[in-house]
């Protein structure tokens, strides 16, 4: 029933996993540190800021995952001419886009799971590290962030899971991730159901761990009031 893995070996199919991984974890490492950036904005005092903050959130939620992607390919790769430091190696410079892509698109979310954490810090707190003469990104950075990233390990599990599912939309412009694999398998095979349930298991080999330690932790370090 599975021979015609035997036409894949390995690097293909787990290849096509770890390529998938990759993109998982740059994105998220990407996605973790504009999104606290984009959260700072959000409630600062600037109005510039929060201004940008808010706008950039609003618009990139409501623009489909594939937009955005295709726009990192076509726009910013062919039009524009960023090869993201890889200009003769068209794998790496497409990985690199599709990361970019996601990580615009994932910090909203992280953004607003962040930010959602720092409304439940008690103003009190705040107040009080400002009166003692910390500046905005002190009491930022001391005091709120610290029990926000606390208060949100859960939701930003979800989002984690939601990024790794999202990968799959780096097919679109050429990434040989998991996605793609299948893709060229489905068309080569006549095992649809089968080649499906194998990805599908896959993603949740990948996905389900990384949700139940995340929950664990969250609820290890939730931040008793």
């Amino acid at each position: 029933m599975f021979d015609f893995l035997s036409n894949y070996d390995d690097p293909s199919l787990l290849g096509a996993f770890w390529v998938t991984v990759q993109l998982t974890v740059f994105s998220a490492i990407g996605s973790l540190i504009w999104g606290t950036l984009l959260a700072a904005m959000r409630v600062s005092p600037v109005p510039l800021m929060r201004g940008f903050g808010t706008a950039y959130v609003n618009i990139v939620r409501n623009i489909p995952l594939t937009v955005i992607i295709v726009f990192t390919s076509l726009g910013l790769a062919d039009i524009f001419g960023v090869t993201m430091g890889a200009a003769d190696d068209f794998d790496v410079k497409y990985f690199r886009l599709a990361v970019l892509g996601l990580v615009a698109y994932t910090a909203a979310f992280v953004c607003e799971a962040i930010r959602s954490g720092i409304n439940t810090v008690p103003v009190g707190q705040a107040e009080a590290a400002r009166a003692i003469g910390l500046s905005f990104s002190q009491v930022l950075r001391l005091v709120v962030l610290p029990q926000a990233f606390r208060s949100v390990i859960g939701p930003l599990a979800n989002v984690l899971i939601a990024l790794t599912k999202n990968t799959t939309v780096a097919a679109t412009i050429g990434v040989a991730e998991a996605a793609l694999l299948m893709k060229e398998m489905i068309e080569n095979e006549a095992q649809v159901l089968l080649i499906g349930g194998i990805f599908a298991f896959g993603f949740v080999v990948l996905t389900l761990p990384t949700g139940l330690f995340l929950n664990w932790l969250s609820k290890r370090l939730a931040v008793k009031r």
